[in-house]
């Protein structure tokens, strides 16, 4: 789990930012060692202490996050507290913690009191990040977890890097050099004039035009500028051969000028239709995700009933193994109300313990069932974010391209 904490003052504002509506699910899982039992009570009790000390930041908060389609129990989460709450130097200290279930994922957050009243003085805290950050690699370690980037050392990544001036050009512009060689050389083939091969060219998306110092040279949809003879092969005088002088042919910067106006309604075409999708999808979405959330709820609710209601039957049915009267007095003598009073605790510990087991076995199928429909969204939503933030990507490298363009401009190819 990733544990990521820091002291802070600001009590309400605390109180209010945990019990947010915006989570789908919020459990006020424990208040230890406040006279108040909400987090607005509690909290303003630590601010009210923290008033005889010079502590400003009298809170420390902490965020427990499991990897994404992982597991993790209630009690899980609360050994884990218990383990920070030692490593931070805060054992004994007042705490609250409150569960949150978002996007089909569920994390705790655990906000303890720095105020040691005995001492009147704030629990010193050096290194708690960094204290954080070793268990929380421990943690991955002992699940047998996938680490995550940020807890690995940097030093072993080793990017690889190609210097092929004619791979690098085409692989800046996501393509494979046989396949832009093949559509130059295809366009080549079946073009016998100038005009012809201009067609080609542009039903495969490339433009024809005049190069500043070489004769004829060719660009792409992103302006990415190509020297015609070498890439299909042949000398300047085979190409001037068949297609003529280039003089009345657009210059570059006059190609990227119409390359970004034909383009440029292309992305607002694509960009208003993709809008379109993504407002569907996004309402579609909200409308499963907000009746997912008030079924889950209510199954929740009934649990809860249910398990309060099995409660209160056991707790009569052991309360009436007591005897009454004299026969009362007389089992007390000979130790069987010890004996039944043991009795009645054990099966209290093991009916708790199952209905935590059984209260952690519906959240998690509620947690699977939320991330079935954050698929749906990735799928289909995200899909729609993707190509709209490379269309904006798109229409930004073409105004770059036209802004930075230089009549001496000489393509390295």
């Amino acid at each position: 789990m990733i544990l990521v904490g820091n002291q802070r003052g600001g009590a309400q504002d605390l109180a209010v930012h945990l019990m947010k509506p915006e989570n789908e699910h919020v459990d006020v899982h424990e208040v230890r060692g406040f006279a108040a039992s909400s987090l607005h009570g509690a909290f303003n009790e630590v601010y009210a202490l923290s008033r005889g000390t010079q502590c400003k930041k009298f809170l420390y908060s902490l965020s427990i996050n499991p990897p994404a389609n992982k597991q993790v129990s209630t009690d899980e989460f609360i050994a884990v507290i218990d383990r920070a709450e030692k490593t931070l130097g805060l054992e004994n200290q007042p705490r609250a913690i409150v569960f949150h279930e978002k996007h089909g994922r569920r994390h705790a957050h655990c906000v303890w009191s720095r105020i040691n009243t005995k001492e009147m003085k704030a629990v010193h805290m050096p290194y708690d990040r960094k204290n954080l950050v070793d268990l929380t690699r421990v943690l991955f370690i002992e699940h047998g977890w996938d680490m995550p980037d940020g807890l690995i050392d940097k030093t072993n990544r080793n990017p690889r890097n190609f210097t092929l001036a004619e791979w690098q050009q085409a692989k800046r512009q996501g393509k494979d050099p046989r396949a832009i060689k093949t559509a130059l050389q295809d366009s080549w083939a079946i073009s016998d004039s100038k005009a012809a091969f201009t067609q080609a060219l542009q039903e495969r998306g490339y433009w024809l035009a005049r190069g500043d110092r070489r004769g004829f040279v060719v660009l792409d949809h992103k302006q990415e500028v190509y020297n015609l003879p070498k890439w299909l092969g042949l000398k300047t005088k085979e190409v001037s051969g068949r297609l003529g002088k280039s003089k009345d042919l657009p210059s570059v910067a006059e190609t990227q000028t119409l390359i970004t106006n034909d383009m440029g309604k292309t992305f607002d075409r694509l960009s208003g239709e993709l809008s379109d999708e993504n407002a569907k999808t996004r309402t579609a979405f909200e409308r499963r995700r907000k009746a997912l959330v008030t079924r889950q709820r209510m199954q929740r609710q009934a649990l809860k009933e249910r398990q309060g209601k099995r409660r209160d039957h056991e707790n009569k049915t052991r309360q009436a193994r007591f005897r009454k009267g004299l026969s009362g007095v007389w089992d007390y003598l000979r130790g069987e109300h010890k004996r039944i009073q043991k009795q009645n605790e054990r099966e209290a510990g093991a009916a708790m313990k199952h209905d935590h087991k059984e209260r952690d076995m519906l959240i998690h199928s509620h947690l699977t069932e939320r991330r079935h429909i954050k698929i749906f969204r990735y799928n289909v939503l995200r899909k729609h974010e993707v190509m709209q933030e490379k269309l904006a990507h798109d229409r930004l490298d073409l105004e770059r391209n036209m802004q930075g363009y230089k009549n001496t401009y000489t393509p390295e190819l």
